[in-house]
């Protein structure tokens, strides 16, 4: 199962969304999901969190994990978060990662990101009008 995360902010902290993008052999699901107020940078964790608990919904053999979140990608690879903000997801993320038996994250660039980061994107919009 291939899944593409993007958090997204609009201000720091400020209103913030996630946008998902889970991708499989007859399946392909959209998440656009407004969340609380946050950092761009921690709602990429939380984007990455709530991506990985839902593919392991459908029991997938392994993921292939892509997100445009430097700082995300790196502390999974690193095992470790430097700012304490991010410990706590980081630490569920590898929980849930290492109940898959083969897993994969890549850092790949915004532009291939295109379609969660709408979605994120128009998770924010949907707070504005509310």
């Amino acid at each position: 199962m291939e899944i593409y995360v993007d958090g997204a902010s609009a201000g720091d902290p400020g209103l913030s969304g996630i946008g998902i993008v889970l991708i499989a052999d007859g399946i392909y699901e959209q998440i656009s999901q407004p969340i609380e107020m946050m950092s761009n940078h921690e709602a990429e964790f939380i984007a990455m969190k709530t991506g990985i608990t839902q593919a392991l919904t459908y029991h997938p053999t392994f993921l292939r994990i892509y997100s445009d979140s430097k700082i995300v990608v790196q502390s999974i690879e690193k095992r470790h978060a430097k700012n304490p903000n991010f410990k706590p997801h980081l630490d569920t993320i590898l929980q849930l990662l290492d109940t898959n038996d083969l897993f994969f994250v890549q850092w790949i660039p915004s532009a291939s990101n295109k379609k969660a980061d709408d979605l994120a994107r128009q998770a924010i919009q949907k707070q504005k009008k509310d």
